[in-house]
C-alpha cells in the first residue's frame, strides 16, 4: 500500500488536499486565521503569539491594519517588511495590509477566525465586545492567547517610546528583524 502526500496551498486557498492511500483523496479545509493589529512595530510579544498559534492553525495571516486617523512611526511598508524578516523561514505565515473592518480582511482571506493576544485582563471587555460583533455578523470565531509572562509588559507603545529616547530595542523584537 503507496501512501502519497501532496499539499495544494495557494496564497488564501481556503483547502489542502491531502491523499490518503493510493489514489482516495480527501478535501478538508484548512484552518486559517488571520492576526490583526497596528503592529507599529511588530515586537516579540506579537512574534510569540503567532507562533503558539501555528499549532491550533494551519495557516495565520497577520494583517496590517491602516487607520490613517492612527499617527505611526512606520510606515505600512516598513512594517509589512518587519513581519516577513521574523517569519522568513516561516512558509505558514502571511501578511497583508488592509483598510477595511478587520472582519471584511478576514473574509477577504478567507479566514474563519480571528486570534489575539491578550497582556492583561483590562483588555478582555474589548476583545469581548469585538469578538461577539464579529461572530453576529459574520460567523467568525475569536481565538484568545494569554501573552507569555515575561512578554506581558512588551507593547508597540512602550518600544516607541524606548526608540524616541534612542535606546537599544532588539530584545523587545522578533528574531530576524532589524528596524
Amino acid at each position: 500500500m503507496e501512501v502519497k502526500f501532496i499539499y495544494l496551498c495557494a496564497s488564501f486557498n481556503r483547502f489542502i488536499v491531502v491523499p490518503l492511500v493510493e489514489s482516495n483523496f480527501k478535501l478538508i479545509a484548512m484552518k486559517r486565521a488571520i492576526f490583526p493589529g497596528t503592529f507599529d512595530p511588530f515586537t516579540i510579544g506579537h512574534f510569540s503569539v503567532v507562533e503558539r498559534g501555528l499549532s491550533f492553525f494551519d495557516e495565520i495571516v497577520i494583517g496590517i491594519g491602516v487607520n490613517q486617523a492612527k499617527k505611526t512611526l512606520f510606515s505600512v511598508e516598513k512594517r509589512l517588511e518587519m513581519v516577513q524578516q521574523a517569519f522568513v523561514n516561516e512558509p505558514r505565515v502571511k501578511v497583508a495590509s488592509y483598510d477595511s473592518l478587520t472582519v471584511d480582511f478576514a473574509l477577504s482571506v478567507n479566514a474563519d477566525f480571528v486570534l489575539r493576544g491578550l497582556r492583561s485582563v483590562g483588555d478582555f471587555e474589548y476583545e469581548r465586545t469585538v469578538a461577539d460583533a464579529n461572530r453576529t455578523l459574520t460567523g467568525i470565531e475569536t481565538v484568545i492567547l494569554f501573552t507569555e509572562s515575561k512578554y506581558s509588559y512588551i507593547s508597540s507603545t512602550v518600544v516607541r517610546d524606548l526608540i524616541s529616547y534612542g535606546k537599544d530595542i532588539s530584545l523587545f523584537l522578533p528574531p530576524h528583524v532589524i528596524l
